[in-house]
């Protein structure tokens, strides 16, 4: 009897309090893993076909509470594909400064969720705050802090309000000027090597097999972001570039997301600054009366979490016919973590599971 069945979770709060994970152990030894990501949000695909096309947007922010931005613009793009709407050359820069600013208060509660677990509750502390400052301007230009609803098909809700953009650059500036009391305090810290370093390790060729994608293959040396091989909105109008590292385990995981957190920043003052006048909608016939002809398309972004996507189905009618996201979550959060986990102690499982990034309502949808 040297093996036995151990359950984490579910109140873990690695994977937003509902993921559970059934662990084959040998002393403090995982020889098997078993995820399971339980039943929080249900039915949004399907949901979705109920809806008219424009009812979908609130909706489609749920499978995401983190980050919902990256699933307005997944469905916005869709929704544009199929109804062969232009969007303005403005709205563009707006949706990608947008997106990344999305980007940076997604990485920073990655920071708090993963310091936290290691104990770094100061470096912690400081991620939260940052993040409530990213959230401000969310707050002021949507009126959301959390589903902001922004992005509509044919462009964004709204311009930036006057004043805006100084905004934006006095909170970046807020958060840049601090990157070296995170770097002194936790990324070039001996304890958080001593923690990450070696574990959790996935090869590029493991995480191509199972669909890995974002920091996961990033952190194995593969310069993969659809924002680069696919660009969208205004990400091919500035330079910028894709941060990688070599080792594939958790320390390159998260020094990734420090890596993208900073390009983001500098990505949003080059965008702010070439950034050109005009309109920033077309404007749609009546949405809730609003019927889009039949076809199919598929639809990519770069989220924060890597390379989700959207097949979506008209048959003509007001609202979707069929409706399936490709979610960065699934494959990182059922067949990466499980791998991952293979080996490993039972004092790095929340470790490894928060360094792969997950987001439990994007496998459950």
């Amino acid at each position: 009897m040297r093996e036995l069945e151990l359950y984490y979770g579910p109140q873990h709060l690695g994977m937003v309090g509902n993921f559970s994970i059934t662990l084959q152990v040998e002393g403090d030894r995982i020889l098997k893993a078993d995820a399971n990501p339980g039943y929080l949000h249900r039915g949004f695909e399907k949901l979705m076909e109920l809806r008219s096309w424009i009812q979908n947007f609130p909706l489609v922010c749920r499978m995401n509470v983190v980050e919902p931005d990256s699933m307005e613009m997944t469905y916005a793009m869709g929704v544009e594909s199929l109804a062969g709407l232009e969007v303005p050359e403005r709205a563009h820069y707006i949706r990608s400064i947008y997106l990344e600013l999305a980007r940076v208060g997604s990485h920073l509660f990655g920071l708090w969720a993963y310091a936290n677990m290691l104990g770094f509750d100061t470096v912690a502390q400081w991620a939260m705050y940052h993040r409530d400052l990213v959230l401000d301007l969310f707050e002021e230009l949507t009126g959301g802090r959390v589903y902001h609803i922004y992005i509509w098909p044919g462009g964004v809700r709204r311009d930036f309000p006057e004043g805006f953009k100084d905004r934006i650059v006095e909170t970046l500036h807020s958060i840049g000027g601090c990157v070296p009391d995170y770097n002194n305090t936790f990324f070039n810290n001996r304890l958080f090597a001593d923690r990450a370093k070696g574990i959790g390790t996935v090869t590029r060729e493991e995480a191509i097999a199972m669909g890995g994608t974002g920091q996961v293959l990033r952190a194995t040396g593969m310069k993969f972001d659809i924002r680069k091989v696919e660009p969208y909105a205004a990400y091919d109008k500035v330079p910028w570039e894709v941060p990688t590292r070599e080792d594939g385990d958790a320390y390159s995981r998260i020094m990734v997301v420090r890596d993208e957190m900073i390009e983001s920043v500098h990505m949003i003052f080059k965008l702010l600054d070439a950034m050109p006048e005009g309109s920033v909608y077309n404007r749609v016939p009546n949405p809730f009366k609003w019927t889009i002809p039949a076809g199919e398309a598929y639809v990519r972004c770069e989220s924060s979490r890597g390379e989700l996507g959207l097949y979506i189905v008209s048959n003509g009618e007001d609202r979707p016919y069929r409706v399936h996201f490709r979610t960065p979550s699934y494959p990182h959060g059922l067949t990466v973590l499980e791998k991952a986990l293979e080996g490993a102690s039972i004092a790095d499982v929340g470790n490894i599971m928060i360094s792969l990034y997950v987001v439990a309502p994007e496998i459950d949808r």
